[in-house]
Formats: structure tokens, sequence, C-alpha cells
């Protein structure tokens, strides 16, 4: 691609971020350029971004219906499943499963609310405390 044909196309980003190209100069050399962004890129971006809105928007749901604990929502927030979330807090997926339902949560210690905290970029008190937006 030429220099000067490089997408300029600002989005979800927009005056944030810029991206690294590499074009064909007026030498035919490749040199590094920046790139606001491409409509094609963006376009995706905001796609996965509403399908996290909607995640998000489902766990306060059922955390509204007394249906899941808030770790459904922080989990949805940080873009987790239960694989990833099990993982990382060192438990077995059968176990973060009782604990994204609101009779498990209840029954957690302080030191698993602790770890689920801090794996989920909150804190304890936010935890207990959360309270769906709708």
């Amino acid at each position: 691609m030429e220099i000067d044909k490089v997408p300029q196309d600002e989005g979800i980003t927009a005056g944030i971020t810029r991206e690294v190209q590499y074009a064909v100069d007026e030498n035919g050399k490749y040199v590094k350029t920046f790139s606001k962004g491409w409509e094609p890129k963006n376009i995706v971006n905001e796609l996965a971004w509403k399908d996290i809105e909607d995640n998000m928007n489902l766990a306060n749901e059922r955390i509204s219906a007394g249906k899941a604990s808030p770790i459904m929502y922080f989990m949805a927030k940080c873009q987790m499943n239960v694989a990833l979330l099990a993982e990382y807090v060192e438990i077995p997926k059968w176990k973060v499963k009782r604990h994204l339902k609101p009779r498990g949560f209840k029954k957690l210690k302080p030191d698993q609310l602790e770890n689920y905290a801090k794996v989920l970029g909150t804190s304890v008190d936010e935890l207990l405390n959360y309270k769906p937006k709708n």
C-alpha cells in the first residue's frame, strides 16, 4: 500500500491510539507510518464491544432475578468464560459454576472471595455489594 493511501478512519479509539503500519514511500521503499484506524476493523471492534455490553447486561438481569452471583457480571466485564476464570483462580470449573449461583456465592470463604476479586480486577467489598445497573 502506498503511504498516502494508509487508512485514517477514526473509530472507537479516536484520539486515544494509533497503529503502526508499513507502506511504500515515493521511492518504493517500505517505511513505518501511522494509521488512525480502518473502517472494517472499526466495525468489528464496535460489534465486539456491543457483544461484551450485551453479556454484561444479561449478567445484570440474571443477578437481579436472583439466578446468578455478581461473579457473572465481573466475568463478562473481564471477557472471561468459566474455563478461563477457573484457570486464573486455580480451582476446578465445576466450582466456578457453583460460585456463579447465588447459593454457592454465599458460601465462599474470605480467601476465595479475595482470589476472585483479585482476578476480576475489583475489591471484595464491591464483589459482595454489587448492585446491578438496569
